[in-house]
Protein backbone atom coordinates (compact mmCIF):
# COMPACT_ATOMS: atom_id res chain seq x y z
CA UNK A 1 0.00 0.00 0.00
CA UNK A 2 1.50 3.22 -0.55
CA UNK A 3 1.87 5.52 1.74
CA UNK A 4 -0.27 8.42 2.24
CA UNK A 5 1.31 12.00 1.85
CA UNK A 6 0.16 13.94 5.16
CA UNK A 7 0.60 17.85 5.78
CA UNK A 8 3.72 17.46 7.27
CA UNK A 9 5.64 16.37 3.89
CA UNK A 10 7.94 18.56 2.21
CA UNK A 11 5.96 18.54 -0.94
CA UNK A 12 6.19 21.81 -1.31
CA UNK A 13 10.54 22.03 -1.43
CA UNK A 14 10.22 19.70 -4.41
CA UNK A 15 10.28 21.22 -7.82
CA UNK A 16 7.88 19.15 -9.14
CA UNK A 17 8.24 20.33 -12.74
CA UNK A 18 12.02 19.33 -12.64
CA UNK A 19 11.62 16.00 -11.23
CA UNK A 20 8.11 15.34 -13.84
CA UNK A 21 11.66 15.74 -16.69
CA UNK A 22 13.85 14.13 -15.02
CA UNK A 23 11.83 11.00 -14.68
CA UNK A 24 11.88 10.97 -18.62
CA UNK A 25 15.23 10.77 -18.68
CA UNK A 26 16.12 8.72 -16.14
CA UNK A 27 13.52 6.46 -17.72
CA UNK A 28 15.38 6.92 -20.99
CA UNK A 29 18.66 6.20 -19.44
CA UNK A 30 16.98 3.07 -18.47
CA UNK A 31 16.24 1.77 -21.74
CA UNK A 32 12.62 2.73 -22.28
CA UNK A 33 11.89 4.93 -25.25
CA UNK A 34 9.25 7.36 -24.38
CA UNK A 35 7.86 7.92 -20.66
CA UNK A 36 4.37 9.82 -19.77
CA UNK A 37 2.88 11.04 -16.83
CA UNK A 38 -0.71 11.20 -16.38
CA UNK A 39 -3.49 11.88 -13.38
CA UNK A 40 -5.93 8.35 -12.74
CA UNK A 41 -8.55 9.75 -13.90
CA UNK A 42 -10.31 6.90 -16.10
CA UNK A 43 -13.80 7.81 -15.64
CA UNK A 44 -14.72 8.00 -19.49
CA UNK A 45 -13.79 4.33 -19.68
CA UNK A 46 -15.82 2.75 -17.57
CA UNK A 47 -18.87 2.46 -19.44
CA UNK A 48 -17.06 1.03 -22.36
CA UNK A 49 -15.20 -1.56 -19.88
CA UNK A 50 -18.89 -2.91 -18.82
CA UNK A 51 -20.13 -2.71 -22.00
CA UNK A 52 -17.41 -5.06 -23.53
CA UNK A 53 -17.86 -7.11 -20.24
CA UNK A 54 -21.72 -7.72 -20.55
CA UNK A 55 -20.90 -8.62 -24.33
CA UNK A 56 -18.38 -11.36 -23.10
CA UNK A 57 -16.04 -10.41 -25.05
CA UNK A 58 -12.96 -11.73 -22.66
CA UNK A 59 -14.13 -15.06 -23.15
CA UNK A 60 -12.94 -17.42 -21.05
CA UNK A 61 -10.43 -14.38 -18.99
CA UNK A 62 -12.19 -14.29 -15.88
CA UNK A 63 -9.26 -12.24 -15.06
CA UNK A 64 -10.82 -9.46 -16.62
CA UNK A 65 -14.64 -9.42 -15.08
CA UNK A 66 -13.19 -10.57 -11.58
CA UNK A 67 -12.28 -6.60 -10.11
CA UNK A 68 -15.26 -4.99 -12.23
CA UNK A 69 -14.83 -1.33 -12.38
CA UNK A 70 -11.41 -1.24 -10.63
CA UNK A 71 -9.44 -1.81 -13.49
CA UNK A 72 -10.69 2.00 -14.07
CA UNK A 73 -9.24 3.27 -10.26
CA UNK A 74 -5.62 2.76 -10.25
CA UNK A 75 -6.20 4.38 -6.68
CA UNK A 76 -8.38 1.19 -5.67
CA UNK A 77 -5.86 -1.30 -6.92
CA UNK A 78 -2.87 0.73 -4.91
CA UNK A 79 -4.51 3.13 -2.20
CA UNK A 80 -2.78 6.76 -2.02
CA UNK A 81 -1.53 7.00 -5.59
CA UNK A 82 -1.99 10.01 -7.59
CA UNK A 83 0.24 9.64 -10.79
CA UNK A 84 1.01 6.77 -13.17
CA UNK A 85 3.89 6.75 -15.10
CA UNK A 86 3.28 5.13 -18.51
CA UNK A 87 6.51 3.94 -20.53
CA UNK A 88 6.77 2.51 -23.94
CA UNK A 89 9.84 -0.13 -24.46
CA UNK A 90 10.11 -1.34 -28.42
CA UNK A 91 10.60 -5.28 -29.35
CA UNK A 92 10.66 -5.57 -33.25
CA UNK A 93 13.40 -8.12 -33.22
CA UNK A 94 16.00 -7.94 -36.27
CA UNK A 95 14.94 -10.28 -39.20
CA UNK A 96 11.43 -10.30 -37.86
CA UNK A 97 10.90 -12.20 -41.53
CA UNK A 98 6.80 -11.63 -41.05
CA UNK A 99 5.72 -12.09 -44.50
CA UNK A 100 7.90 -15.04 -45.23
CA UNK A 101 6.94 -17.18 -42.74
CA UNK A 102 3.01 -16.27 -43.03
CA UNK A 103 3.77 -17.62 -46.75
CA UNK A 104 5.27 -20.49 -45.80
CA UNK A 105 2.70 -22.85 -44.70
CA UNK A 106 5.16 -25.48 -43.35
CA UNK A 107 6.72 -22.59 -41.12
CA UNK A 108 5.48 -21.82 -37.79
CA UNK A 109 4.33 -18.03 -37.27
CA UNK A 110 5.11 -17.06 -33.66
CA UNK A 111 3.71 -13.46 -32.72
CA UNK A 112 6.76 -11.30 -32.92
CA UNK A 113 6.40 -10.12 -29.27
CA UNK A 114 6.78 -13.85 -27.85
CA UNK A 115 10.07 -14.45 -29.49
CA UNK A 116 12.24 -13.06 -27.01
CA UNK A 117 12.43 -13.16 -23.24
CA UNK A 118 9.64 -12.66 -21.11
CA UNK A 119 8.87 -8.68 -21.47
CA UNK A 120 7.05 -9.22 -17.99
CA UNK A 121 10.45 -9.49 -16.08
CA UNK A 122 12.50 -7.32 -18.35
CA UNK A 123 10.07 -4.45 -18.14
CA UNK A 124 9.20 -4.82 -14.19
CA UNK A 125 12.50 -5.10 -13.36
CA UNK A 126 13.31 -1.62 -15.06
CA UNK A 127 10.11 0.13 -13.56
CA UNK A 128 10.98 -0.78 -10.20
CA UNK A 129 14.70 0.85 -10.44
CA UNK A 130 12.83 3.81 -12.44
CA UNK A 131 11.03 3.88 -8.41
CA UNK A 132 14.12 3.76 -6.55
CA UNK A 133 15.48 6.21 -8.53
CA UNK A 134 13.05 8.31 -7.88
CA UNK A 135 13.18 7.51 -4.16
CA UNK A 136 16.43 8.59 -4.03
CA UNK A 137 16.02 12.14 -5.16
CA UNK A 138 12.98 12.49 -3.26
CA UNK A 139 13.03 10.25 0.25
CA UNK A 140 10.45 8.50 1.06
CA UNK A 141 8.60 7.13 -1.95
CA UNK A 142 4.93 5.04 -2.28
CA UNK A 143 5.63 3.24 -5.78
CA UNK A 144 4.71 -0.07 -7.54
CA UNK A 145 5.55 -1.37 -10.93
CA UNK A 146 2.89 -3.04 -13.31
CA UNK A 147 3.59 -4.98 -16.57
CA UNK A 148 0.68 -6.60 -17.76
CA UNK A 149 0.44 -8.26 -14.41
CA UNK A 150 -2.91 -5.67 -12.29
CA UNK A 151 -6.38 -5.14 -13.11
CA UNK A 152 -5.56 -1.72 -14.45
CA UNK A 153 -6.45 -0.09 -18.08
CA UNK A 154 -2.90 0.26 -19.39
CA UNK A 155 -3.36 1.47 -23.02
CA UNK A 156 -6.20 4.05 -21.61
CA UNK A 157 -3.60 5.56 -19.24
CA UNK A 158 -0.55 5.33 -21.95
CA UNK A 159 -2.70 7.44 -24.06
CA UNK A 160 -3.61 9.86 -21.35
CA UNK A 161 0.01 10.15 -20.49
CA UNK A 162 0.92 10.57 -24.78
CA UNK A 163 2.60 7.71 -25.31
CA UNK A 164 -0.05 7.46 -28.51
CA UNK A 165 -3.43 6.98 -29.17
CA UNK A 166 -5.60 4.00 -28.91
CA UNK A 167 -6.44 2.43 -32.63
CA UNK A 168 -8.69 0.40 -34.27
CA UNK A 169 -7.44 -2.76 -33.72
CA UNK A 170 -7.38 -1.86 -29.36
CA UNK A 171 -3.58 -1.68 -29.27
CA UNK A 172 -1.65 1.79 -29.02
CA UNK A 173 0.50 3.57 -31.76
CA UNK A 174 2.88 6.08 -31.92
CA UNK A 175 3.43 8.20 -34.49
CA UNK A 176 7.06 8.01 -34.82
CA UNK A 177 7.09 4.39 -33.84
CA UNK A 178 4.36 2.64 -34.84
CA UNK A 179 2.97 -0.18 -32.43
CA UNK A 180 5.46 -2.90 -32.13
CA UNK A 181 6.30 -1.58 -28.19
CA UNK A 182 5.11 -2.97 -24.68
CA UNK A 183 4.23 -0.53 -22.32
CA UNK A 184 4.34 -0.91 -18.11
CA UNK A 185 3.39 1.55 -15.64
CA UNK A 186 4.95 2.98 -12.23
CA UNK A 187 2.37 4.20 -9.76
CA UNK A 188 3.33 6.61 -7.57
CA UNK A 189 1.91 8.76 -4.61
CA UNK A 190 3.88 12.19 -6.06
CA UNK A 191 1.50 14.92 -7.71
CA UNK A 192 3.77 15.30 -11.11
CA UNK A 193 3.14 17.14 -13.70
CA UNK A 194 0.84 15.48 -16.46
CA UNK A 195 1.21 15.50 -20.04
CA UNK A 196 -1.10 15.68 -22.83
CA UNK A 197 -2.31 13.35 -24.69
CA UNK A 198 -1.84 13.31 -28.97
CA UNK A 199 -4.07 13.47 -31.34
CA UNK A 200 -5.82 9.93 -32.90
CA UNK A 201 -4.47 9.91 -36.38
CA UNK A 202 -6.83 6.77 -37.45
CA UNK A 203 -8.73 8.64 -39.52
CA UNK A 204 -10.97 7.02 -41.98
CA UNK A 205 -8.45 3.69 -41.98
CA UNK A 206 -9.94 0.14 -41.51
CA UNK A 207 -7.39 -1.96 -42.93
CA UNK A 208 -6.53 -3.42 -39.63
CA UNK A 209 -10.60 -4.46 -39.51
CA UNK A 210 -10.54 -6.12 -43.21
CA UNK A 211 -7.11 -7.84 -42.83
CA UNK A 212 -8.40 -9.93 -39.20
CA UNK A 213 -7.93 -13.91 -39.79
CA UNK A 214 -11.40 -14.26 -37.69
CA UNK A 215 -13.18 -11.17 -38.33
CA UNK A 216 -12.38 -10.18 -34.23
CA UNK A 217 -12.22 -6.57 -34.72
CA UNK A 218 -15.87 -6.26 -34.77
CA UNK A 219 -16.01 -2.43 -34.70
CA UNK A 220 -13.48 0.31 -34.27
CA UNK A 221 -11.87 0.25 -31.44
CA UNK A 222 -13.86 -3.07 -30.25
CA UNK A 223 -12.07 -6.49 -30.11
CA UNK A 224 -13.84 -9.67 -29.37
CA UNK A 225 -11.62 -11.94 -27.56
CA UNK A 226 -13.51 -14.73 -27.96
CA UNK A 227 -12.92 -14.82 -32.07
CA UNK A 228 -9.06 -13.38 -31.62
CA UNK A 229 -5.98 -15.72 -32.88
CA UNK A 230 -3.93 -13.99 -30.12
CA UNK A 231 -6.78 -15.31 -27.59
CA UNK A 232 -7.59 -18.39 -28.95
CA UNK A 233 -3.73 -19.76 -29.35
CA UNK A 234 -2.70 -18.05 -26.06
CA UNK A 235 -5.82 -17.32 -23.16
CA UNK A 236 -8.08 -20.58 -24.35
CA UNK A 237 -7.98 -23.30 -22.38
CA UNK A 238 -9.27 -25.78 -24.19
CA UNK A 239 -10.29 -26.81 -27.79
CA UNK A 240 -10.12 -24.34 -30.28
CA UNK A 241 -13.59 -23.71 -32.19
CA UNK A 242 -13.37 -25.36 -35.56
CA UNK A 243 -14.77 -22.84 -37.07
CA UNK A 244 -11.64 -20.78 -36.31
CA UNK A 245 -9.06 -23.42 -37.73
CA UNK A 246 -8.58 -22.92 -40.94
CA UNK A 247 -8.47 -19.51 -40.24
CA UNK A 248 -5.27 -19.59 -37.92
CA UNK A 249 -3.44 -20.81 -40.87
CA UNK A 250 0.16 -21.34 -39.56
CA UNK A 251 -0.04 -18.81 -36.48
CA UNK A 252 1.04 -21.44 -33.36
CA UNK A 253 1.31 -18.31 -30.87
CA UNK A 254 -0.60 -15.35 -31.47
CA UNK A 255 -1.26 -12.95 -34.19
CA UNK A 256 0.20 -9.87 -35.80
CA UNK A 257 -1.86 -9.09 -38.93
CA UNK A 258 -3.47 -6.22 -37.61
CA UNK A 259 -0.03 -4.53 -37.28
CA UNK A 260 1.57 -5.50 -40.02
CA UNK A 261 -0.62 -3.97 -42.37
CA UNK A 262 -1.29 -0.83 -39.93
CA UNK A 263 0.76 2.40 -41.97
CA UNK A 264 2.02 3.46 -38.91
CA UNK A 265 4.68 0.30 -38.58
CA UNK A 266 6.42 1.76 -41.19
CA UNK A 267 7.80 4.23 -39.18
CA UNK A 268 8.72 1.75 -36.73
CA UNK A 269 12.43 0.98 -34.90
CA UNK A 270 13.97 -2.46 -34.47
CA UNK A 271 14.63 -2.81 -30.54
CA UNK A 272 17.59 -2.50 -28.55
CA UNK A 273 16.98 -4.76 -25.97
CA UNK A 274 18.71 -7.81 -26.27
CA UNK A 275 16.37 -9.71 -24.94
CA UNK A 276 14.15 -9.07 -27.25
CA UNK A 277 15.88 -10.59 -30.27
CA UNK A 278 14.95 -13.95 -31.72
CA UNK A 279 15.94 -17.19 -29.61
CA UNK A 280 17.91 -19.71 -31.66
CA UNK A 281 15.41 -22.59 -31.13
CA UNK A 282 12.42 -20.05 -32.36
CA UNK A 283 14.54 -18.90 -35.93
CA UNK A 284 13.17 -19.73 -39.03
CA UNK A 285 11.32 -23.08 -37.84
CA UNK A 286 9.41 -25.69 -39.31
CA UNK A 287 6.12 -26.83 -37.27
CA UNK A 288 7.50 -30.30 -37.75
CA UNK A 289 10.75 -29.17 -35.87
CA UNK A 290 8.50 -27.82 -33.35
CA UNK A 291 6.00 -30.65 -33.14
CA UNK A 292 8.55 -32.76 -32.50
CA UNK A 293 9.59 -31.42 -28.84
CA UNK A 294 9.60 -33.59 -25.88
CA UNK A 295 7.69 -31.82 -23.40
CA UNK A 296 11.15 -31.77 -21.68
CA UNK A 297 12.47 -29.90 -24.74
CA UNK A 298 9.48 -27.54 -24.62
CA UNK A 299 10.46 -26.28 -21.23
CA UNK A 300 13.84 -25.95 -21.29
CA UNK A 301 13.65 -23.90 -24.59
CA UNK A 302 10.93 -21.77 -23.55
CA UNK A 303 12.66 -21.40 -20.22
CA UNK A 304 12.27 -17.25 -19.29
CA UNK A 305 9.76 -17.15 -22.26
CA UNK A 306 6.33 -15.99 -22.27
CA UNK A 307 6.02 -18.91 -24.77
CA UNK A 308 6.27 -21.05 -21.43
CA UNK A 309 2.76 -19.97 -19.64
CA UNK A 310 0.62 -22.13 -22.71
CA UNK A 311 2.17 -25.55 -21.78
CA UNK A 312 2.97 -28.23 -23.30
CA UNK A 313 -0.15 -29.79 -24.35
CA UNK A 314 -1.48 -26.19 -25.98
CA UNK A 315 1.96 -25.95 -27.46
CA UNK A 316 0.76 -29.16 -29.27
CA UNK A 317 -2.64 -28.29 -29.80
CA UNK A 318 -1.97 -25.14 -31.76
CA UNK A 319 0.66 -26.89 -33.97
CA UNK A 320 -1.42 -29.69 -34.84
CA UNK A 321 -3.97 -27.22 -36.01
CA UNK A 322 -0.90 -25.44 -38.03
CA UNK A 323 -0.25 -28.88 -39.08
CA UNK A 324 -4.06 -29.35 -40.54
CA UNK A 325 -3.27 -26.24 -42.45
CA UNK A 326 -0.01 -27.10 -43.78
CA UNK A 327 0.58 -28.43 -47.52
CA UNK A 328 -0.13 -32.41 -47.49
CA UNK A 329 2.85 -34.27 -47.04
CA UNK A 330 3.99 -38.06 -45.89
CA UNK A 331 5.68 -35.74 -43.34
CA UNK A 332 2.75 -34.71 -42.02
CA UNK A 333 0.79 -37.13 -41.86
CA UNK A 334 3.41 -39.32 -39.96
CA UNK A 335 4.04 -36.82 -37.36
CA UNK A 336 0.25 -36.43 -36.68
CA UNK A 337 -0.44 -39.62 -36.74
CA UNK A 338 2.58 -40.84 -34.07
CA UNK A 339 1.80 -38.09 -32.01
CA UNK A 340 -1.59 -39.39 -31.78
CA UNK A 341 -0.67 -42.79 -31.08
CA UNK A 342 0.57 -41.21 -27.75
CA UNK A 343 -2.69 -40.37 -26.62
CA UNK A 344 -1.44 -37.21 -24.52
CA UNK A 345 -5.37 -36.30 -23.78
CA UNK A 346 -8.30 -36.41 -24.62
CA UNK A 347 -8.09 -31.97 -25.88
CA UNK A 348 -5.06 -33.11 -28.02
CA UNK A 349 -6.23 -36.12 -29.88
CA UNK A 350 -9.73 -34.34 -31.22
CA UNK A 351 -7.60 -31.47 -32.75
CA UNK A 352 -4.74 -34.26 -34.17
CA UNK A 353 -7.89 -36.09 -35.24
CA UNK A 354 -9.04 -32.92 -37.30
CA UNK A 355 -5.80 -32.39 -38.27
CA UNK A 356 -5.40 -35.65 -39.98
CA UNK A 357 -8.82 -35.27 -41.60
CA UNK A 358 -7.99 -31.96 -43.62
CA UNK A 359 -5.38 -34.00 -45.17
CA UNK A 360 -7.27 -37.76 -46.07
CA UNK A 361 -8.32 -36.86 -49.92
CA UNK A 362 -5.40 -34.57 -50.53
CA UNK A 363 -3.47 -37.33 -52.34
CA UNK A 364 -4.50 -41.02 -53.85
CA UNK A 365 -2.50 -42.95 -50.61
CA UNK A 366 1.00 -42.72 -48.77
CA UNK A 367 2.30 -46.11 -48.37
CA UNK A 368 -0.01 -48.91 -47.59
CA UNK A 369 0.74 -48.86 -43.71
CA UNK A 370 0.67 -44.95 -43.04
CA UNK A 371 -2.41 -44.70 -45.28
CA UNK A 372 -4.10 -47.36 -43.49
CA UNK A 373 -3.08 -45.71 -40.06
CA UNK A 374 -4.58 -42.46 -41.67
CA UNK A 375 -8.17 -43.61 -42.84
CA UNK A 376 -8.09 -45.48 -38.82
CA UNK A 377 -6.96 -42.20 -37.12
CA UNK A 378 -9.81 -39.98 -39.18
CA UNK A 379 -12.53 -42.63 -38.41
CA UNK A 380 -12.15 -41.69 -34.43
CA UNK A 381 -12.12 -38.33 -35.08
CA UNK A 382 -14.55 -35.47 -36.83
CA UNK A 383 -15.75 -35.73 -39.56
CA UNK A 384 -13.78 -34.89 -42.71
CA UNK A 385 -15.51 -31.85 -43.54
CA UNK A 386 -15.72 -30.51 -40.41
Amino acid sequence: MINQKNVTDPIKAIDLSSLSENIKLWGKALGFQKVGITDIDLKQQEGKLQSWLDNNYHGEMEYMSKHGMKRARPDELLPGTLRVISVRMDYLPENAQFASTLKNKNSAYISRYALGRDYHKVLRKKLKQLGQKIELEVGQLGYRPFVDSAPILERPLASKAGLGWVGKHSLLIDAKAGSWFFIGELLVDLPLVIDQPVEKKCGKCVACLTICPTQAIVAPYVVDGRRCISYLTIELQGPIPVEFRKAIGNRIYGCDDCQLICPWNRFADTTEESDYQIRQQLQNRSLLALFSWTEEEFLSYSEGSPIRRIGYQRWLRNISVALGNAPTSEAVVEALTNKLAENLSDMLNEHLQWALAQHQDQIPVFNERLNQRLIKAVEKGLPRDA
